[in-house]
């Protein structure tokens, strides 16, 4: 099943100054401390994508979804998401460029295939591990320490998130895609202590910045940086877009 929702400020415009692309619907509590500040400062839509069990992992959906949203839009928009869903705004942003005035991405890397997925699927390859365990370990890749309820709590939400998120890797194939930039104004942020997208990966953006494109790193938060340090990511990325001139 395909979603689109328009939950938070500005539902009567058709025409949003930023959409939040969510492919990842269980991660959803993550993003809202960022989104609530943005919406504080600039008005704020969210893009929702999620699938069941009998469809197959692809993002080629998500797209043709999201462009016919955007299609209806009376004027191009900032695009941000984090992870899977900002691999899907980097693939929008190369195809239709005329409707994006810039792409912000958080926790993705310059090889952006490279989401949580990916690793989860490495260490059960890598770990003579049950599925349980190395979900209790990416707890900690993902997050940091956390006390024994909470990792419970969150091993649920990434487990549900393997069956409803459009990521294309499997435990058979895990995919790629090409590094390259964008036409349109970049930003990249990342965490310095982030397992998944380390900074290396994200250093790597600099080979395909152009003038004006920003890459900022939060000196910890990990994969979820946006989450624990929502204030400070926020204030960098409304930073960004004041740059530009457009807000």
């Amino acid at each position: 099943m395909q979603t689109q929702s328009l939950p938070t400020q500005q539902k009567k415009s058709i025409s949003p100054d930023v959409l939040w692309i969510n492919t990842n619907p269980s991660f959803q509590r993550f993003d809202r401390p960022l989104i609530r500040y943005i919406s504080k400062q600039i008005p704020i839509a969210q893009w929702e994508y999620s699938q069941t069990t009998d469809e197959p992992c692809c993002l080629d959906i998500a797209l043709v979804l999201l462009h016919d949203y955007l299609k209806s839009c009376s004027s191009p928009v900032h695009l941000i998401g984090h992870s899977t869903g900002g691999w899907v705004g980097l693939l929008y942003a190369r195809k239709h460029p005329e409707r994006v005035k810039s792409l912000t991405l958080l926790g993705v890397g310059c090889y952006p295939s490279a989401d949580w997925h990916a690793h989860y699927y490495a260490l059960r390859q890598l770990l003579p591990a049950c599925r349980q365990m190395v979900l209790t370990q990416m707890v900690y890749n993902l997050f940091g320490k956390q006390d024994r309820e909470t990792t419970k709590n969150l091993v649920k939400i990434l487990e549900k998130d393997l069956e409803n998120s459009p990521s294309p890797h499997s435990l058979y194939e895990r995919k790629t895609e090409s590094p390259g930039g964008v036409s349109v104004p970049l930003m990249v942020c990342g965490s310095k202590d982030d397992i998944i997208v380390d900074p290396h990966s994200l250093q790597g953006w600099s080979e395909w910045f152009k003038e004006g494109d920003r890459l900022w790193e939060c000196p910890q938060g990990h994969h979820f940086f946006h989450y624990f340090y929502s204030q400070e990511v926020g204030r960098q990325i409304t930073k960004f877009w004041q740059s530009l001139d457009l807000i």
